[in-house]
């Protein structure tokens, strides 16, 4: 099977996790970058083994060998750049959140049904086997009827209110950089104990903390309510570090993931803690993956493209729709 040529858009951070995580797949590899600096470009071609470098994200948007793109923008710019990616006809893999809000996305879903390309929301730890095992042991019952979730995805940043973290041109706030996250982990168990297409906020529960001088949140906690009964706490923050984790909780026990997001990135050992009921002492769940984090998720997405379905919770249009509401949401409920 021929190898799926990926061209990678932006050159920041996530751009050079997601091309190192490439280098580990199985099915990709990574032909052509693209930045609005070409020196950047050239650099990072260089860097990561990438046989060509533009100046423009058009360019590599008509260069024909191109059979999907990586779109590590910040958020401001994620929905022009995937409308043009569909037109031009390729694939896309693109940064959370998919957009600035639902009028934005209900566009780039359009435009992708219209011109018959895939997308995926870059959630990546859904691709995980470490997540792959909580869910199935969710629908196997393994901890009962699950009532409840509480996830959290906090840091405190270098202040600068004209970053990406915290400019709010720039797309900044907790809820838009890391709330998709634990919103998007809710939704997944959610659909483990039963479709659940509709959710709605909780508006006595939600809070945040605004920063003053850039008018972004650097604190914000939501209740959610779904349709079949789960309940979930979530809490997210740029100024405030939290202990990173996920609880599930079931009416035969819980399971604790305490490397949700961020899981063996490089590829290696992951683990997290079973208690069932009855049980004197949690079961430590274990595995290993030699692949990268990055890695896994351009497999997961290939094998969307060859309807491979793997048994990997990736983002569905569906998936993406009810998250990108939620944090729509979230933010009407602390800024009103």
């Amino acid at each position: 099977m021929q190898r799926l040529q990926w061209g990678i858009i932006a050159t920041g951070r996530i751009a050079g996790a997601f091309a190192r995580g490439l280098k580990t797949s199985n099915t990709g590899e990574l032909a052509a970058v693209s930045s609005r600096d070409l020196k950047s470009a050239q650099g990072f071609a260089a860097n990561h083994g990438a046989n060509r470098a533009y100046g423009s994200h058009s360019e590599l948007l008509a260069d024909p060998e191109i059979d999907a793109v990586y779109i590590a923008t910040p958020h401001p710019f994620h929905a022009a750049l995937a409308i043009e990616a569909a037109a031009a006809g390729k694939h896309i893999l693109c940064e959370k959140p998919l957009a600035m809000n639902m009028a934005e996305v209900t566009e780039v879903l359009a435009a992708t049904e219209k011109h018959k390309v895939t997308l995926v929301e870059a959630y990546m730890y859904r691709c995980h086997p470490q997540t792959i095992k909580a869910v199935d042991l969710i629908r196997n019952g393994a901890i009962g009827q699950v009532g409840l979730v509480q996830a959290n995805f906090g840091f405190h940043a270098p202040y600068n209110p004209e970053g990406r973290l915290f400019s709010k041109k720039l797309g900044g706030g907790a809820i838009l950089d890391v709330g998709g996250y634990p919103a998007s982990f809710a939704c997944m168990v959610a659909d483990a104990i039963g479709e659940a297409s509709s959710v709605s906020v909780d508006t006595h529960g939600c809070l945040g903390t605004v920063d003053p001088q850039s008018g972004s949140d650097t604190l914000a906690i939501c209740n959610l309510a779904f349709e079949n009964g789960l309940a979930a706490q979530l809490s997210v923050s740029t100024q405030l570090s939290q202990q990173n984790q996920v609880r599930i909780y079931g009416s035969k026990g819980w399971i604790e993931i305490q490397t949700p997001w961020i899981v063996s990135p490089d590829g290696g050992d992951w683990q997290f803690t079973l208690q069932r009921e009855g049980m004197d002492k949690p079961e430590i769940v274990r595995g290993s993956e030699p692949r990268g984090l990055y890695g896994i998720e351009a497999d997961c997405f290939a094998d969307l493209l060859t309807g491979n379905h793997s048994n990997s919770p990736c983002m569905s249009r569906s998936d993406t729709l009810r998250v990108n509401q939620i944090l729509e949401n979230w933010q009407k409920e602390i800024f009103g």
